[in-house]
């Protein structure tokens, strides 16, 4: 999916001479052709992710439209305060990208662990929040990311995530969720790159008689609460899926909007890292295993929800 980005990122520069590119240090090589096209638009701005939040937002006020891009946790909780005032509480338009999103980098131990960044900045006002699912998402949402008003957090995977959708989306739309699946029985709504276990799942669900929908909630904020309804209303029986804690994600936006339901009687299953710290060092496949995030776990928990054997 970076690959995807750096190519995607490239193109539109070409096309609009506002777009500036700061990293933390990390994809020099990945943005060589960027750098070919725009040597006076990429700044590596070092392992200074504060202070580069500060120029992101220089710079947007100063009628550019900055695109801040390092890994994940460097570009979220290193910076917090000064996303929420440089960037929210300005309202300007700053597209922060977060690479190895979720557990995508499980190896490189807790530093690089990223399961909270959706939670601190989902209360901000003016963010908007995007969670691709896989290349063809990324390029549709980063386009629209790039002409809006306002800053945008994208979360992105690390590399090799396959393209889910069969074709491109007639109607993206950013805070508008997209159907990756039909199915009739159960829903797993999902958000991020995680989808592709969900995928998974649902395959396996078929081969057991249990014919499964997923729902790709690309835009954790604002949240497709109109999809919700239309989802709800279908399906008895919901499965939360996200690569993220439980206590602040997209489980947490979903269960907001239907407390404040007084008909909701469905079904919910949230699969999600639970509030705990991965202690142990391996691989992406290894971590999502170990929280039961892995299609096989999820499968399991789905028939042993609907009781069937």
């Amino acid at each position: 999916m970076r690959n995807a980005f750096a190519e995607e990122i490239t193109k539109i520069s070409l096309m609009d001479n506002t777009i500036t590119l700061l990293s933390g240090d990390i994809g020099n090589r990945l943005f060589d052709s960027f750098k070919e096209q725009n040597a006076n638009r990429f700044f590596n701005c070092g392992v200074a992710e504060a202070n580069m939040m500060g120029v992101a937002a220089g710079l947007a006020a100063s009628g550019l439209r900055p695109v801040v891009y390092t890994i994940t946790p460097f570009t979220t909780t290193r910076c917090l305060e000064q996303i929420k005032i440089d960037a929210c509480y300005h309202n300007l338009p700053i597209t922060i990208v977060g690479t190895g999103s979720g557990l995508a980098y499980a190896s490189l131990g807790p530093t690089h662990h990223s399961c909270e960044d959706i939670g601190i900045l989902r209360p901000f006002p003016n963010m908007t929040i995007f969670c691709p699912a896989d290349p063809i998402e990324m390029r549709l949402g980063l386009n629209l990311a790039l002409k809006k008003d306002g800053p945008t957090y994208i979360r992105l995977g690390k590399k090799g995530e396959p393209n889910l959708h069969k074709s491109e989306p007639k109607h993206f739309v950013l805070g508008k969720s997209n159907e990756l699946r039909s199915g009739e029985t159960v829903c797993i709504i999902t958000t991020g790159t995680i989808a592709a276990n969900a995928m998974a799942a649902a395959d396996q669900l078929e081969r057991c008689g249990v014919s499964t929908h997923v729902e790709s909630f690309h835009t954790v904020k604002p949240l497709d609460t109109n999809s919700l309804e239309r989802l709800f209303n279908k399906f008895k029986t919901i499965a939360i899926l996200e690569e993220h804690f439980e206590s602040s994600g997209l489980y947490s936006a979903v269960a907001e909007w239907a407390l404040k339901k007084t008909n909701v009687k469905n079904r919910v299953i949230s699969f999600g890292v639970p509030d705990k710290f991965l202690h142990h060092i391996g691989s992406q496949n290894y971590a999502l295993n170990h929280f039961g995030l892995d299609s096989d776990s999820i499968t399991k928990r789905v028939l042993d929800s609907l009781g069937v054997a």
